[in-house]
C-alpha cells in the first residue's frame, strides 16, 4: 500500500510531526512532501498534516482535503493549546469534515507546538484589557510550556500512530 505524508506547516512544528509519520510508515512505498511542494502523487493512504487557525486547519489543507477521493485518509496537526484535550478533539472535527464522503476516515493525532512570540505578547498585554489574571497566567504558562513541543515524545507518539494507522487502512 502506497502512503503520501503531505503537510503544511507554519513554524516548522508540522514538518516535524510529519517527519515522525513518514518514519512510522513501515516499508519503501512512501513518500513525504509539504503542501507547497506537493506534485499530485497518488497514494492509497493520505496523511495530512496541518497547524491549527483559529480552531481548525489553514486553507491549503481544507483544499487539498477536499480534491481527494477515493482515497484513505489519516489526519495530524500541531497546537499550541496542548493541554486542552477536547479543545484538540473539537480542532479534529473541524478538520475531518473537510474529507469527502467517498474516502475512508482512519483517524487523527495532534501534539502540542509552539507558537510564535508575537503570541506572547498578546497574552502579556490582556491583563491590562480585563482580562482575568488566573487566565492570563494560564496561558503564559500553556505558552512557555508549548516552547518545548513538538519533542521526541509527541515525534515517536506519532510514529506509532502512523503505523496503527497502517494497519488499520490494510485490514479494511
Amino acid at each position: 500500500m502506497k502512503a503520501m505524508v503531505v503537510y503544511s506547516s507554519r513554524t516548522g512544528n508540522t514538518k516535524k510531526v510529519a517527519n515522525g509519520i513518514f518514519a512510522g510508515i513501515p516499508g519503501e512505498s512512501k513518500d513525504i512532501q509539504s503542501l507547497e511542494e506537493y506534485d499530485g502523487k497518488d497514494a492509497d493512504i493520505f496523511f495530512a498534516g496541518f497547524w491549527t487557525d483559529k480552531g481548525t486547519c489553514d486553507m491549503s489543507v481544507v483544499d487539498f482535503l477536499s480534491e481527494l477521493h477515493g482515497k484513505k485518509v489519516a489526519l495530524f496537526g500541531t497546537c499550541g493549546m496542548g493541554k486542552d484535550s477536547e479543545y484538540m478533539e473539537r480542532i479534529g472535527k473541524h478538520v475531518k469534515v473537510w474529507i469527502p464522503e467517498d474516502c475512508t476516515y482512519l483517524g487523527f493525532y495532534m501534539c502540542q507546538g509552539k507558537m510564535p512570540m508575537d503570541v506572547r505578547r498578546r497574552y502579556e498585554t490582556m491583563e491590562k484589557n480585563g482580562v482575568e489574571p488566573e487566565k492570563v497566567k494560564m496561558l503564559l504558562a500553556n505558552f512557555d510550556e508549548a516552547l518545548l513541543h513538538p519533542d521526541d515524545r509527541d515525534v515517536q507518539n506519532a510514529a506509532a500512530f502512523a503505523k496503527r494507522m497502517m494497519e488499520k487502512a490494510e485490514s479494511l
